[in-house]
């Protein structure tokens, strides 16, 4: 077969380098050694990287794109009592939180924004057949499923009836489904959510979140999550909007610098959620194009201001910012290793070298004995050059075994994320045997140039 597309000479040669490469196995074993590692680690060290990159695009997805997130703020130092230099009290300035007004106001006067999805969160808890278990239910509209790309894993969204009426609806996480529902359908039946009854028209697909997501980025366990119409939840458990006695009382006790640690919640409530005077609890805005989101925020930033008359009891966050910034600091770290693992490949290139030399040395006599005999310097040249990279491509076959290995090592007992492309395996073998080839030429010519007369008489 090889007859066909080499000539006769050229194959002579092949099989001259291929006979003496197995006469010194343990020498070319060393030889490859600096391949073999140096390929190992560029597989690695890219199955890391890639896995770093998959995990940033899956936070981008759990965050959502070009998102601005607005959160309230429950404690302000802002609300307690201020001594002024004559030894006066002065109250500060009332805000009426964060609203469903502030909500529309956004969406009527900014432009450029493609979704606005306000939330309510509760803690509370799920009760079906005697099983009891604390969840958070999220009053929501649909357009937060668009934003965070949620999709349903069994049967329908809110509908504009649902949204209208505040219907006893809700849609459940799929970590729920398995919980309360586990060998039957979940749609149709009914939760005790807090203290009323919602109907499941619809299970989450079940949405995987690491637990750095969780830490670092702020992110709820979705598929623990009970979602109803964000109406549902103002009409039916709590709209901290409305006027009432108990929030009047409050709301004085707060001017007068009272800390609140009570006030006729139920018991599950925390301290903060006593305090909270937000009817919004997150406010998630899209924007349309990812240059717009700096001014927008800015813009938001000045505009929640006013309507909560100067008083800053909000933060805005751009998590695709915190996102970029992390995916710089892994582009460098990924050059870095990358420079560390084409260091290697340069180590064991030389190495090859180094001995292909020291080869040359030690076979002066056989290759004198070749030239006298007809052989032509070309022929010494290509001799050499196919040991060199006989050893470099054996040597990146291993390295590429033993790359794969160690990357699939790390993901399993390291808890790291690797993924091993079709590209780098190739990239890193193509780059063995290129190493093999030009640090192969040296030794080569260095053979080809020995004297026959004077080879034969080495000692």
């Amino acid at each position: 077969m090889l007859k066909k597309y080499f000539s006769p000479r050229l194959l002579a040669n092949l099989y001259i380098a291929i006979d003496a490469v197995f006469a010194n196995k343990m020498r070319s074993l060393l030889t490859a050694l600096g391949i073999i590692f140096g390929v190992a680690a560029v597989i690695a060290m890219l199955a890391i990287g890639n896995g770093a990159q998959q995990e940033i695009l899956n936070q981008i997805k759990l965050v959502g794109v070009n998102n601005i997130v607005i959160k309230p703020i429950v404690e302000q130092k802002e609300e307690k009592l201020n001594e002024q230099a004559g030894g006066k009290k002065e109250k500060k300035k009332f805000s009426p939180g964060l609203t469903v007004r502030d909500v529309n106001s956004i969406k009527s006067v900014i432009p450029g924004l493609a979704r606005v999805s306000p939330e309510i969160i509760l803690n509370t808890s799920v009760i079906q057949n005697g099983i009891r278990r604390s969840a958070k239910l999220v009053g929501v509209e649909p357009m937060y499923f668009d934003i965070y790309d949620f999709q349903l894993a069994d049967g329908q969204m809110f509908s504009a009836e649902h949204l209208k009426l505040g219907a006893p609806v809700c849609i459940i996480g799929s970590a729920l489904k398995s919980r309360f529902f586990p060998t039957e359908n979940a749609i149709g039946k009914s939760l005790k959510v807090g203290p009323h009854w919602l109907t499941v028209i619809g299970v989450m697909r079940e949405r995987f979140v690491s637990q750095n997501s969780i830490s670092k980025l702020g992110i709820r366990d979705f598929n623990m999550d009970v979602y109803a119409p964000l109406q549902s939840v103002l009409i039916r458990y709590e709209n901290r909007d409305l006027i009432t006695a108990e929030a009047l009382r409050l709301a004085n006790m707060r001017s007068q610098g009272v800390i609140i640690i009570g006030g006729g919640s139920t018991e599950e409530e925390s301290e903060e959620e006593k305090n909270n005077y937000h009817q919004i609890d997150r406010l998630v805005i899209q924007v349309d194009e990812t240059a717009k989101l700096q001014s927008t925020a800015e813009i938001i930033s000045r505009m929640l201001t006013r309507r909560h008359y100067e008083v800053v009891d909000f933060e805005i966050e751009i998590p695709e910012l915190l996102l970029k910034q992390q995916q710089r600091t892994n582009d460098i770290f990924n050059y870095v290793l990358g420079a560390i693992a084409g260091i290697s490949l340069l180590v064991g290139g030389i190495g090859i070298m180094n001995i292909m030399l020291a080869s040359v040395l030690e076979r002066i006599k056989e290759i004198g004995l070749r030239l006298s005999i007809g052989a032509q310097k070309s022929d010494v040249v290509q001799q050499f050059l196919f040991e060199a990279v006989m050893i470099s491509v054996s040597g990146g076959l291993i390295g590429v075994v033993l790359g794969v290995t160690l990357a699939y090592l790390v993901s399993m007992f390291a808890d790291i994320p690797t993924i091993i492309s079709f590209t780098s395996i190739l990239l890193s073998f193509g780059v063995a045997a290129t190493v093999g080839l030009i640090f192969g030429i040296a030794p080569a010519r260095r053979a080809a140039s020995q004297d026959p007369i004077t080879s034969l008489r080495h000692e």
